[in-house]
């Protein structure tokens, strides 16, 4: 029969060592007062018995819980997991979240809250009582929801805000949407393009706004027209579809859009295509995300790569550095990309109004 191999505990390594529980605590958790050779005893007892701290043996230092707590929308989460849609924010939060916390000794936790739901704040505190984590990172539009906020000020516990720049306490950072949005129109106009229309997001997301900023000040600054060339959807796909046949029936020489999620711009590339329209040769198309599945459309999406998991490991990193005494102060920026595919080109020589005016669209 196969031997069970008995975990190592902090009381083993305080036995081999020969010191109290709390002299080991505070060797794992760096804390002061300890003399150099009791240190360097306990760790070679540590290295020897191949000890790995738990979080209740560093909980015992009294003073952190070595836990950070992203906290992500319930309703929209768990609608994309159950659709398959693909899309991969939480994927991209883990990913930047966990190994930062790991490099530091601590562990990420994720919570689904509704921000809707008028028990939010019963859900919240209760996460907040059972794990007592060191810090909170709120994700849009918890990031933005002032009972969430005022909570964790109430309660002490540092926090960071993602997606938001409003101010108030918390450490604010954003993905350089307002940026991102210029540089992807400005990329169109360099291609030629001069009636570029964008399908906004939701306006309860600052970010919507910042996008729309963006995408403004580029037609501005090129002398180019915007009026009537905005729609807003919920970065559905359902509401890019209404978005994209709004703008195709209204602008007969639109050449190109700018969605503000994946959903919305793959909507926009079925749209097209019912309408016998070629992307990128009748209508160029830039999404916001960068999700896995525009890589695999056909053709495959041109889009803003949104830096979401250097951005939470940003935010993990502030909370950790400044700690519940840590002061607010500006707002962090973690600039996005655009990723070039196959849905842009220079406009056609002449619009293709012909085919959009006349070309039915999927009921």
């Amino acid at each position: 029969m196969a031997r069970v191999r008995k975990t190592v505990t902090i009381r083993d390594v305080a036995e081999d060592a020969g010191v109290s529980l709390q002299t080991v605590s505070r060797v794992v958790n760096g804390g002061p007062n300890v003399r150099p050779q009791l240190r360097d005893k306990v760790r070679a007892s540590i290295d020897r018995l191949g000890y790995v701290p738990s979080l209740a043996a560093q909980r015992m230092s009294g003073s952190r819980s070595y836990i950070i707590l992203a906290i992500n929308d319930r309703e929209r989460t768990l609608a994309d997991w159950r659709a398959r849609l693909g899309t991969d924010w939480v994927d991209q939060m883990l990913l930047g979240g966990i190994l930062t916390c790991s490099q530091h000794g601590y562990r990420m936790m994720v919570e689904l809250v509704d921000t809707h739901s008028d028990h939010v704040e019963r859900e919240l505190g209760a996460a907040l009582s059972a794990l007592q984590p060191d810090g909170v990172i709120l994700t849009p539009p918890h990031s933005e929801n002032r009972l969430i906020t005022q909570l964790l000020a109430e309660r002490n516990i540092p926090f960071a805000r993602i997606g938001s720049n409003a101010p108030g306490p918390g450490i604010p950072l954003t993905m350089g949407d307002e940026s991102a949005a210029h540089l992807a129109t400005s990329r169109l106009i360099e291609l030629g393009h001069r009636r570029i229309a964008m399908i906004a997001g939701p306006p309860q997301y600052s970010l919507s706004g910042w996008r729309i900023d963006g995408w403004k000040r580029a037609l501005d600054e090129a002398g180019l027209p915007h009026d009537g060339l905005l729609e807003v959807g919920d970065f559905g796909y359902a509401s890019g579809t209404r978005a994209a046949r709004a703008l195709l029936d209204r602008h007969a020489d639109l050449t190109a859009i700018i969605g503000s999620s994946d959903q919305m711009t793959l909507a926009a590339l079925e749209v097209a295509r019912d309408r016998g329209l070629s992307v990128p040769h009748d209508l160029s198309l830039i999404s916001f995300d960068n999700t896995p599945i525009v890589r695999f459309s056909q053709p495959p999406l041109t889009a803003v790569d949104q830096p979401i998991a250097e951005t939470v490991s940003r935010a993990v990193e502030q909370l950790i550095a400044r700690g519940p005494d840590g002061d607010d102060d500006a707002v962090i920026e973690v600039p996005a990309g655009l990723v070039e595919r196959y849905s842009t080109a220079p406009p056609p020589v002449e619009a293709p109004a012909q085919a959009q005016a006349h070309a039915p669209g999927r009921a």
